[in-house]
């Protein structure tokens, strides 16, 4: 299926939030970013060293606002990252201008050795290296502040982006920031776990992690709760389906790559050994676009859950009748 290969390509994941939690996002984004102009121009209402055509709102916020209204969660979200990427970046974008200005590769230098610099300090925020980059190509108004770049305007946009951030995801009990004020909201009764034979655990998941050898917008302790809800989920259901429906979609439960949905067809298969085998298309996952044919039993066996599709593209477990 070619658009299904170009999704993949691209990399276009489904957004399951609703389109309240969509404007929500761009609300806040849109009161951040006037938050750091109001705040950067009340502090110098006359620009910078009295040049009115200093640079007083670094780009970078945008991209900045991006995150900590519409990711507040993410671990590229953080006080931290915000605070010590941009600060770190701009930096190393000074140091690299001061040092070598006026040359073609002084910017691409400054953006890698601050994208180096927050992998070190546990601080990766990807506007960081615009700010980098800004301390470069900025111009004479930027290049005339020197060091005076990590104050004015650097750690005064930061600090009302930060409190902006803070201030407005309050109001909302699902978008507590920075993320550790979520975690301390009371969490929801477990189930009863079943008696599994292999059951994950924290340190599974930080081994899992250092294998991937890569960073993984989201932190340890959402990730593993996100599993536990899931594992949750999961014990409330048998392990396969009492009969398979022709017309109906059922998925293998699997993770990852091996994950497949197959959509039952009403008609059985003419060409099968017996009368009682069914044509199935494969509708999401491993081989999706591939049809084939099995008895009911063999269907029986592969599928743990029936699904259907959602509103948003995802797949859910059907509810019982």
């Amino acid at each position: 299926m070619p658009l299904h290969s170009l999704r993949s390509w691209l990399s276009i994941e489904r957004n399951q939030t609703g389109h309240g939690e969509k404007w929500i996002s761009a609300l806040g984004a849109l009161l951040g970013i006037l938050a750091v102009y109001q705040l950067t121009h009340w502090c110098f209402p006359h620009g910078f060293r009295g040049n009115a055509g200093g640079a007083i709102l670094l780009a970078s916020m945008g991209a900045s606002a991006v995150l900590v209204f519409a990711v507040p969660h993410g671990a590229l979200s953080q006080p931290w990252p915000v605070l010590a990427g941009h600060l770190f970046s701009a930096f190393i974008g000074v140091t690299c201008q001061m040092l070598a200005p006026d040359h073609a590769w002084t910017g691409a230098v400054a953006v890698g050795l601050a994208v180096g610099a927050m992998h070190y300090l546990r601080c990766i925020h990807p506007p960081g290296g615009a700010t980098a980059l800004a301390a470069v190509i900025g111009g004479s108004d930027v290049h005339a502040l020197g060091y005076q770049y990590l104050l004015t305007p650097v750690a005064i946009n930061v600090a009302a982006i930060l409190l902006a951030a803070v201030a407005f995801n309050a109001c909302f009990a699902w978008r507590r920031y920075p993320v550790h004020l979520h975690r301390r909201q009371p969490r929801a009764a477990a189930v009863v776990p079943l008696q599994r034979r292999v059951d994950l655990t924290q340190e599974d998941f930080h081994a899992a992690i250092g294998q991937l050898n890569s960073f993984v917008d989201i932190t340890d302790e959402n990730l593993t709760e996100l599993l536990e809800l899931a594992k949750q989920h999961a014990e409330r259901d048998t392990l396969h389906p009492a009969a398979i429906t022709p017309g109906r979609y059922y998925s293998n439960g699997r993770l990852g790559r091996a994950w497949s949905v197959r959509r039952i067809a009403v008609t059985p298969a003419l060409d099968g050994p017996s009368s009682d085998r069914l044509v199935y298309a494969v509708v999401a996952g491993d081989g999706i676009g591939s049809i084939g044919h099995a008895s009911a039993a063999e269907l029986r066996q592969w599928a743990r859950f029936e699904v259907a599709p959602d509103d948003g593209g995802r797949w859910s477990k059907a509810r019982e009748d």
